[in-house]
C-alpha cells in the first residue's frame, strides 16, 4: 500500500485509514495515490488523488470512430489511404 494520507482536524486509527483505503480501490477499481481526510466531528470528508491514466486517441476516419486500424480489412485501409484531408 503507496497511499499516502492526509487527515485534517483530528487523529484517525490506522485501522480507519486502511479501511478508507480497501474502500477506495473497491469502488474505483485502482489505487489511490492520496487520500486527504478532513475531519468533521463524527463525520469525515474524503478526497482521493489518482495517478494520470492514459487514454488511448479516437478519431473519425470514414465514418468510423476508431482508436486504431489494426483490425481493419485491405478495403478499408485502402478507403482510408485515399481519403483526402481538406484544410480549413
Amino acid at each position: 500500500m503507496a497511499c499516502e494520507f492526509i487527515v485534517t482536524n483530528g487523529v484517525l486509527p490506522q485501522e480507519e485509514l486502511n479501511a478508507y483505503y480497501t474502500r477506495a480501490c473497491e469502488k474505483f477499481g485502482r489505487e489511490p495515490k492520496r487520500i486527504s481526510v478532513m475531519v468533521e466531528g463524527d463525520e469525515v470528508a474524503l478526497d482521493y488523488t489518482f495517478e494520470a491514466q492514459p487514454f488511448e486517441r479516437i478519431r473519425r476516419i470514414t465514418g468510423y470512430l476508431v482508436g486504431t486500424m489494426d483490425r481493419w480489412g485491405d478495403g478499408k485501409r485502402a478507403e482510408a489511404a485515399d481519403r483526402i484531408a481538406h484544410s480549413v
